[in-house]
């Protein structure tokens, strides 16, 4: 799953840095050898840079492969440490955003890994015989990273960070996930967006569903970017005012219940704003979501109404889009056993046998626990955002995720003390989109840990379907926002919070819930 290449953060909501005048310890001194419990780390670099606020930027490894950099503000620091995860694949180090409370200081202490292995964000082929790197992978790497940074911070400032962060989007909201669920005690906040908790099911068996479910005879996309246009016409046409205000975007998707026939073309028909026989059932399958020959759910997840906009992209390329690049390498070299039968996304069967393949590399790598008690006593806070018109991952899929959290520990209210959700209409994946394309809870979550108080909404921003600037309150899992009558519809403040419209528990009944209650590993420390 891919992630977006983090730029310059501003902090609004954040306290004022206590400035560090100097670092306790020379950059350079930085350049040695750090113990963690089953591993040791290697500083190899570690150089001022003064371009941008000024720091030590420190590169280094964690036996046995995990490539990781770290920057440490020289005179801005606040006490805060951030952790960026990774897209895709990973296999490659970003160079992590200096972030602080103002456009030129930073007050956190930064880092990023590559998850042990190098190679391209969308090559999976180092997973096929490497144990080792697939644990890296899997569940270790953002770990050992965590455990490393906070040593080489206390190492360079004489004390360890007062509140440790981790932010990341698909595989990196993954990695988020897995942390508050294994790792109680590494962050104090964790920002997933996007997260593909389920990711070898959603990588295996959800994109090849969606690439097979779009591709025609001749190897073509039935549903292309000009039907896709028809399609998303349509279903805004049909469903865009069951919210209460017509404004180009479903509040809420799961109030629409348009069925792609009714826009089938008749036979012999002139008309352009229609769908082909094989387009209309296309439609049908990626609304409905992966399924076996009798019926049963193989995903908790489908393409989400109002999206359609947002699928050439994915899957409207064959062989070469984002969605068969993923399911390709997933079932080739990650999904299955190390010396067991793999697969590919023209051999996957969607039945039971198949999926029942998946479960043993599921365990490791997905980050579906339920039992984040250790975290919320540990006073950690959780903030998921996603997009309802996410193309990638489905938001069903995430919803079904919280809906069960809450029912594991003590209903919604209990689960929002310690772990809110923020679903952004029209929000793409990981960004993007028809019109809501920035959505970022991050100084929410930082303001949550800090002062104890809870986010109730959120900000998102865009545009209007006439191209005009438009933002919208984005409030905490289950309410939606609502037009309060009077002033701009592309202006937050005209919108109240209001209860859900969908009287939905949002719980999927799919062949792996007995994935949510089985324990992962965990690496030492």
């Amino acid at each position: 799953m891919l992630a977006p290449v983090f730029t310059l953060a501003v902090l609004a909501a954040c306290a004022p840095a206590t400035v560090a005048e100097a670092p306790v310890r020379d950059c350079q001194a930085l350049v040695r050898a750090y113990d963690i419990p089953g591993a040791t780390a290697k500083v190899t670099s570690a150089t001022v840079r003064s371009s941008g606020p000024e720091r030590c930027e420190v590169t280094g490894r964690i036996a046995p492969a995990v490539t990781f950099r770290l920057a440490l503000p020289v005179r801005t620091y606040g006490g805060r440490y951030l952790q960026y995860g990774c897209g895709g694949f990973c296999g490659e180090v970003s160079s992590p955003a200096v972030v602080g409370c103002g456009e030129d200081t930073g007050d956190a202490a930064v880092a990023a890994t590559d998850d042990g292995h190098a190679g391209p964000a969308m090559d999976g082929s180092w997973a096929l015989r490497d144990q080792a790197a697939r644990d890296d992978f899997a569940f270790r790497a953002p770990h050992v990273l965590s455990l490393v940074a906070k040593q080489i911070i206390t190492a360079y400032y004489g004390t360890p960070p007062k509140k440790s962060y981790f932010r990341g989007c698909s595989n990196g909201g993954r990695e988020g996930m897995l942390l508050a669920q294994r790792y109680p005690r590494d962050f104090d906040g964790v920002l997933a967006s996007s997260p593909a908790i389920s990711i070898l099911q959603l990588g295996g068996i959800y994109q090849t569903w969606l690439v097979r479910s779009n591709t025609g005879a001749s190897g073509g996309p039935i549903i292309d970017a000009t039907a896709a246009g028809v399609l998303h016409e349509a279903v805004l046409g049909a469903c865009d005012g069951l919210d209460g205000l017509i404004d180009g975007q479903l509040e809420d998707p799961r109030l629409c219940e348009f069925d792609p026939a009714t826009i089938r073309c008749e036979p012999g028909s002139a008309r352009r704003n229609c769908l082909t026989a094989a387009q209309t059932e296309a439609a049908q399958r990626l609304y409905a979501g992966p399924t076996d020959g009798q019926g049963r759910r193989l995903f908790p997840g489908r393409q989400p109404f109002g999206g359609e906009l947002g699928w050439p992209d994915w899957f409207g390329q064959g062989d070469s889009g984002t969605s068969a690049v993923l399911a390709e390498n997933h079932l080739r070299y990650l999904d299955f056993p190390i010396g067991t039968p793999h697969s590919s996304l023209a051999g996957f069967g969607f039945t039971v046998g198949d999926y029942e393949r998946l479960v043993p590399e599921s365990v490791k790598i997905n980050a579906l626990g339920l039992d984040l008690t250790e975290f919320h006593r540990a006073g950690g806070r959780l903030v998921i955002e996603h997009g309802w018109a996410d193309q990638g991952v489905p938001p069903s899929m995430v919803i079904d995720y919280y809906a069960r959290l809450a029912q594991r520990n003590g209903g919604l209210e209990n689960t929002r003390s310690f772990a809110r959700l923020f679903l952004v209409p029209t929000l793409y994946h990981c960004g993007g989109g028809e019109l809501l394309t920035r959505h970022d809870a991050f100084p929410e979550l930082v303001h949550w840990v800090e002062t104890g108080r809870a986010p109730d909404r959120t900000i998102a921003e865009g545009h209007g379907r006439q191209g005009n600037a438009r933002t919208r309150p984005v409030f905490a899992y289950p309410e939606r926002a609502r037009y309060d009558g009077s002033g701009s519809i592309d202006d937050e403040s005209n919108f109240t919070a209001a209860p859900p419209l969908v009287n939905d528990s949002g719980i999927v009944r799919w062949l792996g819930e007995d994935l949510y209650d089985r324990r992962g590993p965990v690496a030492p420390g």
